[in-house]
């Protein structure tokens, strides 16, 4: 298993860069909480290196080594590395789901953008479900709708993250607010990266992603009463305290450019307690019949690696699609013109 002097390290990394999952997290048994830890703090370095380097191209293509060498069982000499290397091994983790973060990373360092809500549900099925997906496989529910519904809850957390960053991308010179809702809204995509203003039109599409997002955390509570007892208030405490990014942006008139949506210590002490009582009330509750819905199109490819648990299922074409292309802008083949 996990070495424990990693595990302290990966703990430490997720205390000081991700308040919110370290808040939640407390609450989850030692069992998924250690591999959950270790999990998460792989890949928040791996989105760090994208978002933070110099090259991130290059970061793209150390992660993609960092799989390679996890998988073969001969990680990297880092803390996170060997912890995902001992997860892989302990926990029959399918290969196309780190792969998918992969991809989505990937996306990012081609600086795609999205024409349709469908396109952005697919980068966040990449970067934020394929997560859930790989947390429903810690606590070894491969139940195709119990992961179905964690995927719906991982959608719906990046959306929250694309609404609240809506000026932070723009200022980096990213968007990924669907540009259909851009046109429609008679937003010109090079103007407001140029200058990125708090106007109504933005905030009416920072509003309309958030009831996206909602709509998705709302499907995604029955798929939590069904994950183990232990695991329950620790789900639920992530999806109260990320629903509540959403609503302090509703409290600032969905103002994501101006000002950036914070909740408190005593809001997160509340959505703990919230957590608590919903986990008592799945007890006696019947079971919802939103747990048998569809999951969304984008994120089945998901539901089928984590279900059938194939630990070498993995290098889907599109992965090596998107590498070869970052591969040939390197080299200074084809265009620098984002991807859309």
């Amino acid at each position: 298993m996990i070495d424990p002097k990693d595990l302290d390290h990966c703990r430490e990394a997720i205390r000081h860069g991700s308040l919110s999952f370290h808040a939640a997290s407390k609450l989850l048994p030692a069992s998924v909480r250690d591999p959950a830890l270790a999990l998460y703090a792989f890949c928040r370095l791996a989105d760090d290196e994208v978002d933070e380097g110099d090259y991130e191209a290059g970061a793209v293509f150390r992660l993609q080594e960092r799989l390679e060498l996890a998988y073969a069982g001969k990680p990297k000499n880092a803390a996170e590395d060997r912890a995902f290397a001992a997860i892989v091994e302990a926990f029959e983790m399918p290969r196309a789901l780190p792969e998918a973060l992969l991809e989505g990373l990937a996306w990012d360092a081609a600086e795609k953008r999205y024409d349709t809500l469908s396109g952005v549900r697919d980068y966040s099925a990449r970067v934020a479900a394929a997560v859930g997906a790989m947390m429903c496989v810690l606590m070894r529910a491969r139940d195709p709708d119990a992961l179905a519904r964690a995927c719906d809850l991982g959608v719906a957390m990046q959306l929250t993250n694309i609404a609240r960053d809506v000026g932070e991308d723009a200022r980096m010179g990213r968007i990924y607010l669907p540009l259909d809702w851009l046109r429609d809204a008679g937003i010109d995509p090079v103007n407001f990266l140029r200058e990125p203003l708090p106007t109504n039109d933005v905030r009416k599409l920072v509003k309309r992603l958030l009831h996206e997002a909602d709509r998705l955390y709302r499907r995604s509570e029955a798929g939590i009463d069904v994950l183990p007892l232990q695991a329950r208030t620790g789900i639920w405490a992530a999806r109260l305290i990320y629903a509540g990014i959403g609503k302090q942006l509703k409290r600032q008139g969905y103002d994501s450019i101006s000002m950036r949506a914070h909740t408190s210590t005593t809001q997160k002490l509340g959505w703990l307690a919230q957590s608590a009582a919903r986990t008592g009330l799945s007890l006696i509750m019947p079971r919802s019949a939103v747990i048998y819905a569809q999951p969304l199109d984008e994120v089945a490819f998901l539901v089928d690696a984590a279900s059938q648990g194939r630990v070498d299922a993995g290098r889907s074409a599109s992965v090596l699609d998107i590498l070869a292309e970052l591969k040939a802008r390197e080299n200074g083949i084809g265009t620098d013109r984002p991807m859309a």
